[in-house]
């Protein structure tokens, strides 16, 4: 499924309109009928009271056809015009006719007060947000502004729908100016918006679907638009590595994870043991010699292979002591707990040019160690995957945390094809960027992960599913939705608060089987 920003719905339409022949008219009743069905599946009571706040734009037309279309189901909707009833225009200006010409109630905010409006609010079950749509730019203004900070005040009281994306919402970067609607439900068309999983727009979207108004999905390559796609469970399921029957431990792989360090044990242990609970055939676990006995008392699943240490990180030596064995693994993870220490630069860069052809998934401490250094990168001949957060993206640009989340899809997407890799840019709603432009939002998960050792969890998946020959694309695609889920489904019985490394590895083998 694709998602979409302003400039390409506005071309979908268009074309939509000029080149197939549905008018703009048809389109907006087609989006509020479908609106309206989306409604009485919430609801069949006919006594059900419904108010609906309608702005000037096209937004606002849906909602008069929103209003008339209830009426015309067996409800007594209201319909409350927000504007100046001189400012409609176009195609809402017709449905607004329609409805008039009805003869069915319109209220008028002008002749009105707040007061009242908060009056006919309190005595409704469901408030329809059809104020502003998914052109809104900057900070709201009076009336409007006043309106939905009224409309928030009844947030989990009433059931507040928005129709296409919530009031005061930015479609393209989910940025909130002051003040927008809280949704408990979001109706949109066609495709779901940029805004719902960027920046502000996760905490004001609520649950939301994407229904069809009769603007053709397939315009998309017509158009030769360039849009992310979303991530979704049947994607992610065949995305999988399949499992042969006859297969052993060397069908599904090798894989190395090189961490560790005096002060983080337990980081390449999650990453060990994550890759061997989700279908690797071998995992090889490269610590400090000093850690050893800690890690292999905990793991012993894993091969352990100990190197020569310093001051609890790797030592110089343990490079030529790992060099001679790198090309009997599938896949190579670097990075889990593998701490910073100050020839960690001259390390990594050694390191790299030991390295062959294998994918590499390179995490934690080893992007700070590779930050200055990014050209080793270019000259990779393997496919290099990076699982930067914000905070470790943002020492790799040398840009603020804050610029790093507010242009994730764009920052990405630069840095993906600048180095010619694979880059997953954690966070709410994780961003998967292909060397070739192609970009996937993961629309899963929740803050159950936020608790260190999650995203060892993540990068063991990752090496996991590439040591069993999976492309790198199908491994991130696999292996986020997996992690993500993972902590949905354990925080049903284990709470928000106690989902822990090894909890997030239980939810992801419960998925597997029911995959």
């Amino acid at each position: 499924m694709f998602v979409a920003g302003q400039k390409e719905m506005q071309k979908m339409d268009q074309y939509t309109i000029e080149k197939i022949g549905l008018p703009g008219v048809v389109l907006m009743e087609n989006a509020g009928a479908r609106v309206v069905e989306e409604i009485l599946q919430y609801t069949s009571d006919k006594n059900t009271r419904v108010i609906v706040l309608a702005g000037g734009g096209n937004n606002g037309g849906d909602g008069f056809v929103i209003a008339r279309r209830l009426f015309d189901s067996g409800l007594t909707p209201q319909l409350w015009l927000l504007v100046d009833p001189a400012r409609i225009k176009g195609d809402a200006k017709i449905h607004l006719d329609v409805y008039i010409y009805r003869g069915l109630p319109l209220n008028h905010l002008q002749e009105n007060s707040l007061k009242k409006l908060q009056d006919e609010i309190n005595n409704v079950d469901i408030i329809i947000d059809a104020i502003l749509g998914t052109g809104v730019k900057g900070p709201l203004r009076e009336p409007l502004k006043d309106v939905i900070s009224l409309v928030n005040t009844y947030k989990g009281k009433k059931s507040i729908i928005s129709v296409d994306i919530p009031s005061g919402v930015s479609s393209d970067n989910g940025r909130v100016d002051g003040v927008a609607v809280k949704a408990d439900k979001t109706i949109t068309f066609v495709f779901p918006k940029k805004g719902f999983f960027l920046n502000d727009g996760p905490e004001y979207v609520g649950e939301w679907k994407a229904v069809n108004i009769s603007v053709p999905p397939s315009i998309v390559k017509e158009l030769g638009l360039e849009m992310p796609k979303l991530i979704t469970e049947n994607q992610a399921k065949a995305a999988i590595p399949i499992r042969p029957k006859h297969g052993h431990k060397g069908t599904f792989g090798h894989a190395l994870i090189i961490g560790g360090s005096r002060q983080f044990v337990g980081a390449p242990i999650f990453s060990a043991k994550s890759a061997l609970h989700s279908g690797a055939g071998l995992v090889t676990l490269a610590v400090p010699e000093s850690i050893y006995p800690m890690v292999a008392a905990q793991n012993p699943e894993s091969l352990l292979l100990p190197l020569s240490a310093k001051d609890g990180h790797f030592a110089e030596e343990a490079i030529h002591e790992l060099s001679p064995l790198l090309h009997q693994f599938d896949s190579i993870a670097i990075g889990p707990g593998m701490g910073r220490f100050p020839e960690g630069e001259e390390w990594m860069k050694t390191l790299f040019s030991h390295l062959t052809n294998q994918p590499v998934v390179i995490d934690a401490d080893a992007l700070y160690l590779l930050r200055n250094q990014m050209d080793l990168l270019k000259t990779y001949k393997g496919t290099i995957i990076m699982t930067p957060h914000p905070g470790e993206m943002s020492n790799l640009l040398n840009k603020r945390v804050k610029e790093i989340e507010e242009n994730r899809l764009e920052i990405a997407s630069r840095f993906a094809k600048e180095y010619n890799l694979y880059l997953l840019l954690k966070g709410h709603r994780s961003v998967i960027a292909a060397p070739t432009g192609e970009l996937l939002i993961n629309p899963y998960g929740h803050d159950a992960l936020g608790k260190g050792g999650s995203g060892d969890i993540l990068t063991g998946l990752i090496a996991s599913f590439l040591a069993q020959g999976a492309a790198a694309i199908n491994a991130l695609i696999s292996a986020s939705y997996l992690h993500a889920r993972a902590g949905e489904v354990e925080a049903k019985t284990l709470s928000h608060y106690g989902v822990m490394p090894f909890d997030i590895i239980k939810g992801v083998k419960k998925l597997l089987n029911e995959i």
